[in-house]
């Protein structure tokens, strides 16, 4: 075997995170339908991330298994799941998909015994991102963003022109696009709460401030083909003319 056979590189993957906040399976498999059927495209094969951090002390592993078939049912790509890393649960190592390191940590260690669930009976669903690769901190892009491309920069990104239907930009901090926003933009990526996104047009797929988003259908009926900002405000999205 020579150096030459394959090569292993980092790369930016945009996951859905899945939070988990009661161990109602079908409650949590109606949620996720709701959500679904705004933009069904978005959600076709994304891959997931499923954390029970919130409900672990319920959650068995065949309920576990129960919620990954369901999941996969409804056309969702799960990759794994996370839970808070001083509560693992002792199924861990029986689970058929690999438990993963939370964001902001690249280890797993197992102690202590589960605390009291959490009640609240809410499916909260976020995007994130994983595996950031380091570049520039920051960056100006001054072509149009093509359909299936993604641009990702860990400071500002500034696109001097449009974002095609089907790309992607992210970014730690802000992002200006100075044309048509028609793909999805996400800032605020590593949980940057100040982060914002401005655009000439907003006519997005999807836009998300520290993982919080807001799809087209809802988009349109706040602003639409107009100057924008996208700003979180206690943890729910706005938008905003320019």
């Amino acid at each position: 075997m020579s150096d030459n056979d394959f090569r292993l590189k980092g790369s930016v993957v945009t996951t859905v995170l899945l939070e988990v906040r009661t161990p109602n399976v079908d409650q949590i498999e109606l949620g996720l339908k709701e959500k679904i059927a705004q933009v069904p495209q978005f959600f076709d094969q994304v891959p997931l991330i499923i954390d029970i951090s919130a409900c672990v002390a319920d959650i068995t592993l065949e309920l576990m298994q129960t919620l990954f078939d369901r999941c996969r049912t409804l056309g969702l790509a799960v990759i794994g799941w996370r839970c808070a890393q001083d509560n693992i649960p002792a199924w861990r190592f029986d689970c058929p998909l690999p438990l993963l390191p939370n964001a902001n940590s690249r280890s797993i260690s197992a102690k202590a015994p589960p605390a009291a669930p959490n009640k609240d009976p809410d499916v909260v669903i976020k995007t994130v991102v994983e595996e950031i690769e380091v570049s520039q901190p920051t960056k100006i892009v001054t072509k149009p963003v093509r359909s299936g491309q993604q641009i990702y920069a860990p400071g500002d990104l500034v696109v001097m022109s449009q974002v095609s239907a089907g790309a992607e930009v992210l970014a730690e901090g802000n992002i200006h696009v100075y044309g048509a926003l028609r793909g999805r933009a996400l800032a605020g990526v590593k949980g940057n709460a100040e982060a914002r996104v401005f655009c000439k047009s907003l006519e997005a797929e999807l836009v998300a401030i520290a993982g919080n988003f807001m799809l087209s259908d809802a988009l349109q009926k706040i602003i639409w083909k107009d100057a924008a900002q996208v700003l979180l405000v206690d943890d729910t999205l706005e938008i905003a003319p320019l």
